[in-house]
């Protein structure tokens, strides 16, 4: 740590004498994020990363060669001024530096943790490009992060302007809908969220691990709305307890933003998904996450498998949690099944370190034919076949072919599936005259206007499986095109 800091003092002394060459810039080692040791962290649910000291993040910061064109902006899906906030942190202007965040992105504390950095803004990058390696980009994301917890202090409240007399309900209380019921409340209109789960937050609180974000970053976030007057209705399922049509047409609402997410689980479709044991990953992380059943017995209700050996299939970053999630519950053997390589892992990388770094046993090119259960309906292991890599498919991975006669099988006691979600039906069931796709997701327009009048939509329920900033941006326009709708209407 010492020599971090003789390093960033003599870079100010040089840039004080007249300024830092891009040589200068190259040569700053990029500043890796400390984090807890694995053999800790396999016991706890706190954070793994543990954030940049104020020496590491002006290093990192110093790294950016300010380039005039900004091409890491093109990578960014809300345009957010990056050389700015990188350059006020090298300068120690850390208020600055969050404020420029905070024009794009209300959420850069969740953004700078669980945001894909390295295949949007850092894939942009002239120094990953200069050194062929984006891991060497500069860590704009961990940038972000460290500007959000450097401000410590709950976030400012924004300004709210006089009633509308207008009505907005919001559906679902993930990011985008935050941004989203922000941005409408902000410009006078009264706003309710209705979230289904007894607690708001989406998935950013039932699917994300606390080791890699932890809940009170999102409450800091749900307590900015309701300080802001919005109001929060949990255990409130529209198709089920209200439908869209009931919220506009019995209850005044003038227009309604629909931000539900894909929940609804993919399975493989095998033999023996029947058993006791089997779980979605949506289910399982639900239960560990939100429900707290890490600390089932010592104050939490909420019962979950006490697994030996588990299975986790797929290769994203949900794999990846539950994986993780099963080590922290105390399984002795996690198997992470793979039908690809690990290069097609669609995984972020910094995921895939630290589940290798705690112990998760990567079985690629493999993949599950059956799973076999004893006397009782349990789940008693896993018969699988293994693959080698073909042509390209649709998705431009090479597609995995199965090698005949490579059976094996697998002794678990658990199966968790994490090969992707679809659209939740319900809203598309009960809402007649919502145009949907052929996958259930809504149809939007630019401005993300559904089909019916006074309706928008955002999110994973409009793009598929979508990136937390990638929901914010279409909350962000939804919201501006209702305000828009509203005005019209006055």
């Amino acid at each position: 740590m010492s020599d971090d800091r003789t390093l960033l003092n003599e870079l100010l002394e040089k840039q004080k004498a007249g300024g830092l060459k891009p040589s200068d810039r190259y040569a700053i080692p990029p500043q890796p994020m400390p984090a807890q040791e694995a053999s800790e962290r396999r016991s706890n649910i706190s954070e793994v990363a543990q954030g940049y000291t104020e020496t590491q993040a002006r290093l990192e910061a110093m790294r950016c060669l300010q380039c005039k064109t900004a091409p890491c902006m093109e990578g960014c899906p809300v345009r957010i001024r990056i050389k700015d906030f990188v350059t006020a942190i090298a300068e120690g202007q850390y208020g600055e530096a969050l404020a420029i965040i905070k024009e794009n992105s209300l959420l850069p504390a969740v953004c700078g943790r669980v945001c894909p950095q390295e295949v949007q803004c850092q894939e942009k990058c002239t120094v990953g490009k200069k050194f062929k390696d984006v891991d060497k980009a500069v860590a704009i994301g961990r940038l972000e992060r460290f500007a959000a917890d450097r401000a410590g202090a709950a976030p400012a409240v924004p300004q709210v302007a006089a009633p509308t007399g207008k009505k907005v309900a919001i559906i679902g209380s993930g990011p985008g809908s935050i941004v989203a019921a922000a941005d409408t409340r902000r410009a006078g209109h009264e706003v309710t969220v209705f979230e289904a789960f007894h607690k708001p937050g989406g998935v950013m609180v039932y699917g994300i691990p606390e080791f890699r974000l932890p809940k009170a970053i999102v409450q800091q976030e749900i307590d900015v709305l309701k300080q802001m007057g919005v109001e929060i209705v949990c255990n409130f399922v529209v198709g089920r307890t209200r439908t869209v049509d009931q919220l506009m047409k019995d209850d005044g609402f003038d227009a309604v933003y629909v931000g539900v997410g894909a929940g609804l689980p993919s399975f493989m479709n095998i033999p023996g998904e029947h058993l006791i044991g089997v779980y979605s990953a949506n289910e399982y992380l639900t239960r560990a996450n939100l429900m707290k059943a890490y600390n089932f017995g010592k104050g939490a209700d909420t019962p979950i498998a006490v697994s030996k050996r588990v299975a986790v299939l797929g290769g994203g970053n949900v794999a990846m949690d539950a994986a993780r999630t099963a080590l922290r519950l105390g399984a002795e053997k996690v198997y992470l099944v793979y039908r690809r390589s690990e290069k097609e892992m669609p995984a972020r990388l910094e995921e895939v370190h630290h589940a290798k770094e705690e112990g998760v046993d990567f079985r690629i090119l493999q993949n599950p034919k059956r799973i076999l259960g004893n006397g009782d309906g349990n789940v008693a292991g896993m018969e699988c076949l293994k693959y080698e890599l073909g042509e390209p498919d649709s998705s431009g991975r090479r597609r995995p072919v199965p090698i005949e006669g490579s059976e094996f099988t697998l002794d678990v006691d658990t199966v968790i599936v994490a090969i992707g979600n679809g659209a939740n039906p319900l809203i598309g069931q009960t809402t007649p005259g919502l145009e949907l796709n052929k996958w259930g997701n809504i149809v939007v327009d630019e401005k993300c206007k559904t089909s019916l009048e006074g309706v928008y939509a955002g999110g994973d329920i409009v793009l598929g499986a979508a990136t937390v900033i990638l929901a914010m941006g279409q909350g962000r326009t939804a919201a501006a095109a209702i305000n828009e709708y509203l005005a019209s209407k006055a």
